[in-house]
C-alpha cells in the first residue's frame, strides 16, 4: 500500500506545481479599476457607421517609398495612399480605444455595445488575416492587434466586469485576437538581427496584450522572447544600432521603440517574470538615453552625424512609455516633474489612457484626446 502512495503523492505535488505555474495571466493593477460612473439620461450616441471589415490583401505602400535604406525620408504621395488604403483599419483602432475610455468613464451601455458590435463584425469576417501581405501590411496587422487587444484588456479585467453579460461576443472577439496573434508570431518570428527593430517590439507588444486578454501562456512566452532579443540590441551607451541607421530620425525611432518594450516589461513583471535586469538593465539605459537626447539632441548627432528631426518629440503622447517605465524604475525628480507636465498620456496603440492605468492620482480628466 505504501509503495502505491508515494507516486500518488508525487503526482499530486507535480500537479500542484503545474497549477501554480499556470496561474491565469493578468495585467498591471490599474487595469482592474472599476467604471467611474454610470451616467443616465440623454447623450449624443456617436456610434458612427462601422468601418468595413478589411479582408483584402495586406499590400500597402510605405510612407518612406523611394527612400534609401535608412528609411527616413517621407514620401508625401505614398503616405497619402497608405492613409487612404488603411483608413478603415485605423478608424477601428482609434474608435475602439476612444470608446473604451468613454465607457470606463461614463458607463453607458451604448458605448460598450458599439465597440463590441464593431469587433464582433470584424472577427466574424476574419478581418486582417490575409496571407497576402508586404512589410507595411504585416506592420498594420500587429499595430491593429495591439491597439484593440490592449483596449479590450481594460474591459476584460475591470472589477465592474462589463463583459460578464456578453459571453458570446467576448468569445468571438478573443478567438479572433488569438488567430491574429498567431499570424503575428508567424510574421515576425526569428528575423535576422539586422532586420529586428522597433517593428518587432511592437509585434511583441500586440502578442503580449493578446496573451493577457485571452490567457495564452504560449503567446506570453513568445512576447518575452522577442523582448529579450530587443533589449539585447541595446549597446553599452544605451543606443539601438538599427535605429541609429535612421539618420535624422534616429532619436525619434529610439523613442518609438520604448513604448512596446516598457509595456511588455510591465506586463511581464506582474506575471512573475522580471526582465528589468536583461542585458545589464538595458531598458533603463535606453530610456535614460532617449530622455538625455530629448534634452540635448546633439548627443545623437555626434553618434550618427545627422542633425535630429525633433518634430515627433514635440508630441507629449510620444512619451507615454514613461507611465510604465516609472513604475518599473525609480525615475529622477526632474523626469517625474516632466511626466506630470505632459499627463495624461493617451495613445490608441497602447490601448488608451495610460495615466489612468499607471498614475491615476495625476490624471487630469479631459485634457487632450
Amino acid at each position: 500500500m505504501q509503495k502505491l502512495l508515494i507516486p500518488t503523492l508525487l503526482g499530486l505535488a507535480m500537479f500542484a506545481g503545474q497549477v501554480n505555474a499556470a496561474a491565469p495571466l493578468r495585467p498591471p493593477q490599474g487595469y482592474f479599476a472599476p467604471i467611474e460612473a454610470f451616467k443616465t439620461g440623454d447623450f449624443k450616441n456617436d456610434c458612427d457607421a462601422m468601418p468595413t471589415p478589411y479582408t483584402g490583401a495586406l499590400q500597402f505602400r510605405s510612407k518612406y517609398e523611394g527612400s534609401d535604406k535608412a528609411r527616413s525620408t517621407l514620401n508625401v504621395q505614398s503616405e497619402k495612399a497608405f492613409r487612404d488604403s488603411t483608413a478603415d483599419i485605423t478608424k477601428l483602432e482609434k474608435d475602439t480605444s476612444k470608446r473604451v475610455m468613454q465607457f470606463m468613464r461614463d458607463g453607458r451601455p451604448e458605448q460598450l455595445q458599439c465597440t463590441l458590435n464593431w469587433l464582433v463584425s470584424w472577427a466574424k469576417a476574419d478581418a486582417l488575416m490575409s496571407k497576402d501581405f508586404n512589410h507595411t501590411g504585416k506592420s498594420m496587422r500587429k499595430w491593429a492587434l495591439g491597439s484593440m487587444a490592449s483596449a479590450y484588456v481594460r474591459l476584460k479585467f475591470s472589477e465592474s466586469q462589463p463583459l460578464a453579460k456578453h459571453p458570446q461576443e467576448s468569445q468571438l472577439i478573443e478567438a479572433w485576437f488569438n488567430r491574429l496573434a498567431e499570424q503575428v508570431v508567424s510574421d515576425w518570428d526569428n528575423l535576422p538581427l539586422e532586420k529586428t527593430n522597433n517593428h518587432s517590439y511592437w509585434a511583441a507588444w500586440s502578442v503580449m496584450a493578446t496573451s493577457v486578454a485571452t490567457n495564452r501562456r504560449d503567446l506570453f512566452d513568445w512576447a518575452i522572447k522577442e523582448y529579450k532579443v530587443g533589449v539585447n540590441q541595446v549597446d553599452a551607451q544605451g543606443y539601438l544600432p538599427n535605429e541609429l541607421k535612421r539618420q535624422q530620425r534616429a532619436l525619434a525611432y529610439h523613442n518609438y521603440a520604448l513604448p512596446p518594450l516598457a509595456m511588455i516589461a510591465s506586463f511581464a513583471l506582474v506575471n512573475g517574470v522580471d526582465v528589468r535586469g536583461e542585458n545589464n538593465g538595458a531598458l533603463k539605459r535606453l530610456g535614460d538615453k532617449v530622455l538625455a537626447g530629448a534634452k540635448d539632441p546633439d548627443i545623437f548627432e555626434q553618434k550618427n552625424g545627422k542633425e535630429q528631426d525633433m518634430k515627433d518629440l514635440e508630441q507629449d503622447s510620444k512619451f507615454a512609455w514613461l507611465e510604465p517605465f516609472c513604475t518599473l524604475y525609480t525615475c529622477a525628480p526632474d523626469v517625474i516633474e516632466r511626466k506630470h507636465d505632459m499627463q495624461p498620456f493617451k495613445t490608441f496603440r497602447l490601448g488608451g489612457d495610460l495615466t489612468k492605468v499607471y498614475d491615476p492620482a495625476h490624471d487630469k480628466g479631459n485634457k487632450g484626446s
